[in-house]
């Protein structure tokens, strides 16, 4: 088993973290686990500790900032950036350390939704075969790398968004290839449910687009938020 950090970026989740913490409790003795908050007014960080995990504070907002610092002060060989309305499988870490034992030094999980809708079902199946055939990989999938590796790559990009995006397109430039664990994280379709599920995925669809031509990652995320 590869030493490994767990790094989960917070802010404002109140009512998602508390599953979160009890899933991580059989990993607690087995593996570092840092939360990084980005500056929540709610109680999200008393949960946190009254857990008896680690929570920090990131000098700078945003969630790649926050996950860059969870990065720096950790010490695994293996970072594991964890989304907080995220259930991985029970082996996460066996799963982890059988990809990066092939010489893969980087992959994720497979992803699946808290909901059985047609439409959700459809973006778990694209977001897996976008992994398998293009190697870009979205932090809810549970994204993990090798510390040596994320280090050579500057970490995740100071940006608004896309950050997961930008360092799966760093790590095909490098050559590199991304595992794919056979495990499946389930992630909670809150947004999608919130803000309506094609409208959402059509939105990401055109975000993702403008990321690729070039555009200005404050502008894509501007309109981001204008369409929530």
């Amino acid at each position: 088993m590869p030493d490994i950090s767990i790094i989960v970026p917070v802010e404002n989740e109140s009512e998602a973290i508390g599953a979160l913490l009890e899933l991580l409790k059989p990993m607690k003795e087995r593996c570092e686990i840092i939360f990084v908050d980005g500056g929540s007014n709610d109680d999200t960080v008393s949960q946190i500790e009254s857990m008896g995990y680690k929570a920090v504070q990131a000098p700078v907002k945003g969630r790649a900032n926050q996950m860059n610092h969870g990065a720096s002060i950790s010490g695994g060989d293996v970072l594991w950036f964890l989304h907080a309305d995220s259930s991985p499988p029970e082996d996460a870490l066996i799963q982890i350390g059988n990809v990066i034992n092939k010489g893969c030094k980087a992959g994720c999980f497979r992803i699946k939704f808290d909901s059985k809708h047609p439409l959700m079902l459809y973006n778990s199946i694209a977001s897996n075969m976008r992994v398998r055939i293009r190697k870009i990989a979205f932090g809810d999938q549970g994204i993990f790398i090798r510390r040596q590796l994320f280090e050579e790559l500057g970490g995740y990009a100071p940006i608004p968004l896309m950050e997961d995006y930008q360092l799966s397109e760093d790590i095909k430039k490098a050559g590199l290839a991304f595992g794919l664990a056979k495990g499946k994280i389930k992630t909670s379709a809150r947004r999608y449910r919130k803000y309506g599920m094609l409208k959402t995925m059509l939105m990401m669809q055109a975000l993702q687009r403008r990321y690729r031509r070039g555009h200005d990652p404050e502008e894509i995320a501007k309109a981001y938020d204008q369409n929530r």
